[in-house]
Formats: C-alpha cells, structure tokens, sequence
C-alpha cells in the first residue's frame, strides 16, 4: 500500500485496501500475514483491524485469525438491493444468451477497473465465468474498450500503466477505445486471460450521452470465437446494448425504480 495520490483521506484508503484483500479463496489472515501484505508496521495494521471490528466490518475468531465480519451482512444486502438488474434488462442478456449460446456479462467502470454487475450463464459445458461483484482491470477485454469511452485520460493512463507493457500501453489503449466507439462495439481475443475472447457493445442512457453506462459483453473460449461467429456476436450485442439502452440502465439505482422508467 503506498501513499494516496488521489486526494483520498489515508486511514480510509489503508482500511479498504486492507479488506480488499479478503475474497472467496483467502478468507482469513493472521496479523503477520496482514502486515506482509499490506507493507504496513505492525502497529498500524492493528489500529486498522481494531476499527474496523468496532464497525462490524473485520472480526477475529478464536484461532487469532482475522476475517469478514458480520456487519458487512447489511452492506452486502444493501447493495444487492441498489445492484440488482431490472427485469426486462434481464429478459434481453437471456435473449442475448440464447442467440449466442455463449455467457452475457453487464460491466460497469468503477474509477480504473470494471466490475460485473450481472451475468446470464451460457448453456455449453466449457464457459467462461465471472462472479457478479468481481473486480476486473480495464488494460485488456472487450468490455475495457467500451466502458473507456469518454474516461478522463488521468484514467487512461492509470490503466495503461497498471498492464503488463506499463505506461507505454496508453497510445495502443487509445486506439482501441477509438476503434471501438468507430464501430460501435469491441472485441478482445487472449488479452486479459489466455484462450477467452470477448465482444462487448456500450449501453448508453436513454437521453444519450457520449460516455456508456455499461459494457454488455459476451464470453468464451476464443475456438468458439471464429471471425464468422464474432460478425454474428456483434450484430447480436449491439442489438442486445441498444435494446437496454431504450429500457434504461441506470447503474445504483434500485431494480424497480429503472424497471418503471422503462414502461414509460
């Protein structure tokens, strides 16, 4: 964890970089463990832990070692009710899985990764899977080049400099978003992850807008993804994103709310 550059208060970027370490596979650490991850003196690693066990947020367990704490319960309920997808958007990503027979993925741009909101699962044994929630970066993907549009270049060049080519990616990234606001849609083969290839198109707002709201995206192996099959994925997704685009998207905004809008 180094110093904060982005005007964030410290303590408060130290604490959500410290729970961000917790995910499915590494549930619980131990206070060492803690303090090798985070680059953090002992003493501050547990002011951390302490505080964040005073909110519920972090609790440690009988064994000394230290995990999510109940009180993440409420956050997590709540952003499932602010984060669940409309119906009828829905109804168009199952559509979308059912022409493509691949899996359809909704991302939105969180500052300088993407995180995936929702995901109708494709019906074929080998898929690709992303969990709703997770995390993911922006340098590579068909999704990146579509939610990149419109970013601020400070962004851009964040993202470019957190790839594996460092801050010289930047004048390749750029193309590619142009590309990809040119032809309405983005598709990756091998960029992010070895073997899986993605075509994403941008979900605007119904009022318009340069910037998308969203990335909808399909995925899979990239055998699957023949030049003949991604001529079809894209038409399909473009369809698919302007189809939520006349539903309205709004991301954060309770699924009813948004569902109301788009029967107007």
């Amino acid at each position: 964890m180094g110093a904060d550059t982005d005007g964030g208060v410290r303590s408060v970027v130290r604490a959500l970089d410290l729970l961000d370490l917790y995910d499915e596979r590494d549930q619980r650490y131990s206070t060492r463990e803690l303090v090798e991850l985070t680059g953090l003196a002992k003493t501050t690693v547990l002011r951390l832990v302490a505080t964040l066990e005073q909110r519920g947020l972090l609790w440690t367990g009988s064994d000394g070692r230290v995990g999510a704490g109940p009180g993440l319960l409420r956050w997590a309920r709540l952003a499932h009710a602010l984060w669940q997808v409309p119906e009828p958007v829905r109804a168009v990503m199952r559509d979308l899985t059912v022409q493509t027979s691949e899996t359809v993925n909704l991302y939105v741009r969180v500052d300088a990764v993407r995180v995936c909101v929702a995901q109708e699962e494709g019906p074929l044994r080998l898929r690709h899977i992303v969990n709703p929630g997770d995390e993911m970066v922006l340098w590579g993907g068909a999704a990146s080049k579509v939610l990149l549009q419109g970013a601020p270049d400070s962004v851009l060049e964040r993202v470019a400099a957190a790839s594996p080519q460092g801050p010289r990616h930047a004048d390749r990234l750029r193309a590619e978003v142009a590309q990809a606001r040119e032809r309405g849609f983005a598709v990756s083969h091998g960029e992010r992850e070895h073997g899986v290839s993605g075509v994403a198109a941008p979900v605007h707002r119904p009022e318009g807008g340069t910037a998308p709201v969203a990335a909808l995206a399909v995925g899979g192996p990239t055998a699957r993804f023949t030049d003949a099959a991604v001529r079809g994925f894209a038409a399909a997704v473009v369809e698919a994103a302007r189809r939520v685009t006349e539903i309205g998207f709004d991301p954060g905004a309770p699924a009813a709310a948004a569902a109301s809008r788009g029967d107007r």
